[in-house]
C-alpha cells in the first residue's frame, strides 16, 4: 500500500500538468495516443541521459556552472529536442502551433514523471518532498517544454527560412538557459535558494501562460471552431 501511494504521489503531477496542457488545446485536440507516445518517449530517454551525464561529471568535474548549464540543462534539454525534432516536427499531426507546446511538454513531463518515480523509491521521501518536487521539479521541466514547444511552433509555420532557422535555434537555446539558472540557482545560493527560485518560477509561469495564449491565438482552426460555436 505504501508503494502503491509513493508512485501515485511521483507520477500525478506529470500526469495532471499534461492533462491540464491537453485540454488546454481548444481548437483541434491531438490524437491521445501521439502525446502519449511522447510522454513514453520522454521516459526512455532518461537512461541514455544518465549515460551521458555520468560521462560528464567524471570528465568535466562538478562545479556549480558546469554542472547546471552542461551536464544537467545541455544534456536533458538536448535529448529531449532531437527526440521533438525528428519525431514531431514534420509529421502531419503538428498543423498548428500549440501542439508544438503540447507534444515538447509531454516529452519533458515523461522524463520528470520517471525521474520523480525514481525519486520516491531510490531517496528517502515525505509528503512535503514530493510536494516540493511536484511544485519545482516537475513544473520546471513543464515550462522549460512550453518554451521549446512555442518556438518549434514558430519555426514550423513560417515560410521565413532565416527566421525558421533562427526559431529553431531558439528552440533549444532558451530552455536551455532557463533550466541551467533554475540548477545553477539550487546549487549556488544553498542557503537561500528558496527566497530567489520563488519568483523565478513565477516568472516562468507568467512567460509560459503568455506563450500558450499566443500559441492558442494562432491556430488556424481557431476561427472555424469560433464560428460553429456561434452556430
Amino acid at each position: 500500500m505504501l508503494l502503491l501511494s509513493l508512485f501515485t504521489a511521483a507520477v500525478a503531477p506529470g500526469v495532471s500538468l499534461l492533462s491540464y496542457l491537453y485540454l488546454k488545446d481548444r481548437y483541434d485536440s491531438e490524437p491521445f495516443h501521439m502525446v502519449l507516445r511522447m510522454f513514453v518517449l520522454g521516459m526512455v530517454v532518461v537512461i541514455p541521459i544518465l549515460v551521458v551525464q555520468r560521462g560528464l561529471m567524471l570528465w568535466l568535474g562538478e562545479s556549480p556552472f558546469v554542472f547546471s548549464y552542461i551536464i544537467s540543462s545541455a544534456v536533458e534539454e538536448g535529448f529531449k529536442w532531437f527526440v521533438l525534432y525528428h519525431i514531431i516536427f514534420n509529421h502531419t499531426e503538428f498543423d498548428e502551433p500549440y501542439d508544438g507546446i503540447l507534444y515538447a511538454a509531454a516529452i519533458s513531463l515523461g522524463f520528470a514523471t520517471l525521474e520523480n518515480v525514481m525519486y520516491a523509491f531510490l531517496q528517502p521521501v515525505s509528503f512535503g518532498s514530493l510536494l516540493m518536487r511536484a511544485l519545482l521539479p516537475v513544473s520546471g521541466h513543464a515550462l522549460f517544454g512550453i518554451v521549446m514547444g512555442y518556438y518549434f511552433g514558430k519555426a514550423k509555420f513560417t515560410r521565413n527560412k532565416s527566421r525558421r532557422r533562427m526559431y529553431i535555434w531558439m528552440s533549444l537555446a532558451l530552455p536551455l538557459g532557463w533550466h541551467g539558472t533554475y540548477d545553477w540557482i539550487m546549487l549556488e545560493f544553498e542557503s537561500i535558494w528558496l527566497w530567489i527560485m520563488i519568483p523565478f518560477m513565477v516568472l516562468l509561469w507568467i512567460r509560459g501562460m503568455q506563450k500558450i495564449q499566443r500559441a492558442s491565438a494562432r491556430s488556424p482552426f481557431r476561427l472555424v471552431r469560433e464560428e460553429e460555436v456561434k452556430m
